[in-house]
């Protein structure tokens, strides 16, 4: 009989693609989860691993069996989930994975409050971009992601929590900072400073702008960064601008406000999600955790139907 220790040490070896490695994640020893993982193969009729290969891989029969492990895990999670709804607890884990673009303005909006109106929920939070919190959700290594949305993944559930406008952020000297009336066709300019790429915020405005890259570099040097903080300190110290969603708004002082501008002729969002692999069982908390971070933040962050959603792939 397939026991759940069996199926947990397989989905281990296959997120670790090592077997010490996957035995030292179980507690457990190596020749444990081996005979373990040898027994389960027998039983099956089948080999999950090719072990000849290093890193080791899933054979093409194992990668349907691991599929298949990890709902059965993930429905066991529910139980849990039943017991407490039942019981009015809200317990347990909760991994969560953010964007960078979004970690240093939401994360301190509301995590603190969440954590001490929950104290029976050990939070574990990892600041990584979009692609790797994809590939952590789906070997069980996150829980949730915060990040923006729509991805057009069918093995991925979306729930969109707010929408921020993105805007323009210039230097005193361009002459952006001189008048209101910016279109969105006055943004594809060799002065625009972007993140690099694995952001999907970079896509974000690539899309906005359609920006090809063909105009020669006007800015002083050529610069992609992968903070939203170093692109307003470039701008400010060397000219250009660039644009940023809008809660990286926040603390500008009176002078650096002045120069923030919104579109004329659009209001470009975007859209910000809780996401998780279909069959979740962790609904109470989840539920829990995007009403905290819409209970801090403007109602007209909620309403998609104030702009237009920028797609970022």
């Amino acid at each position: 009989m397939v026991t759940l220790i069996q199926l947990e040490y397989v989905i281990a070896v296959d997120t670790y693609r090592h077997f010490a490695t996957a035995a030292q994640k179980c507690f457990v020893t190596q020749p444990t989860l081996s005979m373990q993982i040898k027994k389960l193969e027998e039983q099956l009729g089948v080999i999950l691993f090719d072990r000849s290969r290093q890193p080791v891989i899933p054979t093409d029969i194992g990668e349907k069996v691991i599929d298949q492990a990890r709902l059965i895990l993930r429905g066991t999670e529910k139980i849990n989930e039943i017991i407490n709804s039942f019981q009015e607890k809200v317990s347990g884990e909760l991994k969560i994975g953010i964007i960078p673009t979004l970690a240093p303005y939401l994360l301190p909006k509301f995590i603190g409050n969440l954590v001490r109106k929950y104290p029976g929920v050990n939070i574990q939070i990892e600041e990584i971009i979009t692609q790797d919190i994809l590939k952590k959700l789906k070997t069980d290594l996150l829980d949730v992601g915060i990040l923006v949305t729509p991805l057009n993944d069918s093995d991925i559930t979306e729930k969109p929590v707010f929408y921020e406008e993105i805007k323009i952020y210039s230097n005193p000297n361009h002459s952006f900072s001189k008048f209101n009336g910016i279109r969105l066709e006055d943004i594809t300019s060799p002065e625009l400073w972007m993140l690099h790429k694995g952001h999907c915020f970079r896509s974000q405005v690539i899309n906005l702008c359609s920006n090809n890259n063909s105009n020669e570099n006007s800015l002083p040097f050529k610069y992609e960064s992968g903070s939203l903080e170093t692109l307003k300190k470039m701008v400010d110290t060397e000219g250009g601008f660039t644009l940023l969603p809008e809660l990286a708004f926040n603390g500008l002082n009176e002078s650096q406000n002045s120069r923030v501008k919104t579109f004329e002729n659009a209001k470009p969002l975007r859209e910000v999600s809780l996401v998780t692999v279909r069959n979740c069982a962790k609904a109470k908390i989840l539920g829990i955790l995007s009403e905290e971070i819409s209970n801090v933040l403007p109602k007209e962050m909620l309403d998609k139907n104030r702009g237009i959603v920028v797609e970022w792939q």
